[in-house]
């Protein structure tokens, strides 16, 4: 091992030192949990085609001529460009497997069986190996051969129906929430089948899609589709069991309020100046204020519509009722920042050059966090992984 690897080595900490993710994963949803988890002190190796991953290429936005979707999801990682058609790179990936504890993918399923790194295949080879896959519609069936694209989950999960304005069209989310979710889903599941392997000794292959990812992440709303057999409807920023719940107007611009029971609703009717409203027998339960919305929203705004919501966010927080300011995703940095929550991460390069990110969102009583890596620019770690592989033989 030479200095260079040694130092950056000698950077992986938190309670997940010591774990080697092989991530041949691209886009968002694999690329997110292997994030996550090289955050926690796992050593994450991102195996790219000669290509490299597609969202290299998803710009503008960019930063420093690199796109700035890449690097959402990539800090902390090593990547070294092989082809898997290549018989001397996939002997360079059988390597990387003899000495990792995960291989996360998400080919289409099958796709590859054909440079024999299926499951089946590994799994022969590496008994101890934890096989995380990700699928957009799942790996038998029909599901199995249709592409795994966040929007078209967003459209097929109902999750776009039940989003946007009452009378308008069904509208996706300002962000790739099926992949999130199902990263999310497949990184407890990685963390769940490395506690089991613990006990048993022996890695099993996880399997997560987009599909089933989003169904459970539409939660309050998929619950009642399952029960009643109604599907929910669009609401627009209303809830359809909370009120007050969501933006309501100000003298300049809209606050959050979010009242999730009576007491909430009693002291939000004092701290505006309407008492009266909290004795009201049509707002004396949370199925009277969801019946009698319209009527109750007129006699808050009114009192609301004094004054602007810096005022009201004072007024309010003091009281004890929830609220919050409508930020575009700069203010909201600096409104996170102002909590107190340190939301910016940098990381410069060797070059001098540096990526900007969100900080991992879990803090630790005992363990660390650590920034170590900038996004790697292609192929970036090739010596460090070759000079990895030759020390650990």
């Amino acid at each position: 091992m030479n200095s260079h690897t040694e130092a950056v080595a000698a950077q992986s900490t938190g309670p997940l030192e010591g774990v080697v993710v092989v991530d041949l994963s691209r886009v968002l949803a694999g690329p997110y949990a292997t994030m996550l988890l090289a955050d926690l002190g796992a050593t994450v190796i991102k195996v790219e085609s000669p290509q490299g991953d597609e969202t290299r290429t998803w710009r503008p936005p960019e930063r420093d001529g690199e796109s700035t979707y890449f690097q959402s999801v990539n800090r902390n990682k090593r990547s070294i460009a092989l082809d898997l058609g290549d018989a001397a790179d996939r002997d360079v990936v059988d390597k990387l497997l003899s000495r990792a504890d995960v291989l996360v993918e998400n080919f289409k399923p099958g796709g590859l069986a054909r440079f024999g790194l299926d499951y089946e295949s590994v799994h022969a080879r590496f008994p101890q190996l934890v096989y995380a896959s990700l699928s957009g519609f799942g790996f038998e069936g029909p599901g199995a051969a249709l592409p795994g694209y966040d929007v078209l989950v967003q459209g097929a999960s109902g999750l776009m129906h039940v989003t946007g304005e009452a009378d308008g069209r069904p509208m996706k989310a300002g962000v790739a929430v099926a992949d999130v979710i199902a990263g999310l889903h497949l990184q407890s599941a990685i963390l769940a089948a490395l506690h089991e392997r613990s006990r048993s000794g022996h890695g099993q292959q996880v399997r997560a899609n987009l599909m089933s990812s989003m169904l459970s992440g539409l939660v309050n709303q998929t619950s009642a589709a399952v029960n009643t057999g109604v599907s929910p409807r669009r609401m627009g920023n209303e809830h359809p069991s909370l009120f007050p719940y969501g933006p309501f107007a100000t003298a300049e611009g809209q606050i959050m309020i979010a009242c999730g029971n009576s007491a909430q609703f009693i002291r939000l009717c004092h701290a505006v100046g309407c008492p009266e409203a909290a004795d009201d027998p049509r707002w004396g339960s949370m199925s009277g204020r969801n019946a009698n919305r319209g009527e109750l929203r007129e006699v808050l705004e009114q009192q609301l519509r004094q004054q602007g919501p810096q005022h009201w966010s004072a007024v309010l927080r003091e009281a004890g009722v929830p609220c919050a300011p409508i930020n575009d995703v700069v203010d909201s940095l600096d409104f996170a920042e102002g909590l107190g929550l340190r939301p910016r991460v940098t990381v410069e390069r060797e070059d001098g050059t540096a990526s900007s990110s969100i900080a991992h969102p879990v803090q630790w009583s005992r363990s660390s966090v650590a920034y170590h890596t900038a996004p790697p620019r292609i192929d970036e770690h090739r010596q460090w992984v070759l000079n990895w592989l030759e020390a650990q033989s």
